[in-house]
């Protein structure tokens, strides 16, 4: 059954990205109603497909290309709602194919690790973590879009990517609405490890736990900065790095203490 919803899945997404590529120079800018049916199609099978993928009878599967599919979806739900009101829907013709192929290689590749069967607490403080550090890994590549259209529009060039790019405005008012997503998750996974491990503070988890408290901060300053004093541009783009750093130092420096240190 999994099969078949990914594959169902997979068929809608590249439908949806051949019908937006033959749209595209009738309405360059207006999506219509078919694509974001077929977007709300794909993406339903593709959440029915992903949960089918992560759980199954021997427990819970977190094989890097599983992981990969449910990162994907996640990009795809923020999008899509992000669509409904902004002028962002073109960002689809890069997502579609992306998570048709993270689909197809997660129901054709034998998993990397064996499934673990964990108290469902347990199980969902995991997701959330994953959740969390994977959309704020996504603002920070937006951010670097940002940058890129950015020094474009300064330089006045007009090559082909940038002329399929939404604007600017729109760009950075999906990255502060992926960044309030990311927040959100990293919140309640820090409030889940709080709440369901005895040992959150312990020393091998310490490294990821006080990072990942450091990038809550750098995000809600920037949040903060945004509502109150209308940040944007570079300022944007340092705060959401200066956030995503402190989770890549972690997650490197919980790997280090684990593999190194406390051997």
């Amino acid at each position: 059954m999994t099969s078949f919803l990914a594959s169902s899945a997979i068929a809608v997404y590249l439908f949806a990205f051949g019908y937006q590529v033959s749209q595209l120079r009738k309405h360059p800018t207006a999506p219509t109603s078919a694509l974001q049916l077929a977007a709300a199609l794909a993406i339903a099978l593709h959440a029915a497909a992903t949960f089918g993928l992560l759980f199954n009878t021997a427990g819970l599967d977190l094989s890097l290309l599983k992981i990969c599919a449910l990162i994907s979806l996640v990009i795809n739900v923020v999008l899509f709602f992000s669509a409904l009101k902004k002028p962002v829907h073109s960002l689809f013709l890069f997502l579609f194919p992306i998570s048709a192929l993270s689909l197809f290689a997660a129901i054709t590749t034998p998993s990397t690790k064996a499934a673990v069967v964990i108290p469902p607490a347990i199980e969902a403080h995991v997701l959330i973590s994953i959740l969390a550090y994977s959309t704020l890994a996504i603002a920070a590549l937006q951010a670097l879009l940002i940058g890129y259209q950015n020094w474009q529009l300064k330089h006045k060039h007009q090559n082909l990517l940038m002329r399929t790019f939404p604007p600017l405005q729109s760009m950075e008012a999906l990255l502060f609405e992926v960044v309030w997503a990311g927040e959100i998750l990293l919140t309640l996974s820090l409030i889940s490890g709080f709440l369901f491990y005895d040992d959150f503070f312990d020393q091998q988890l310490l490294h990821k736990v006080v990072f990942s408290m450091v990038a809550w901060v750098f995000y809600g300053c920037l949040l903060w900065g945004r509502h109150f004093q209308g940040w944007r541009g570079n300022t944007a783009i340092r705060w959401t790095w200066a956030g995503f750093i402190a989770i890549l130092l972690g997650y490197i420096g919980s790997k280090v203490a684990l593999e190194f240190l406390l051997v």
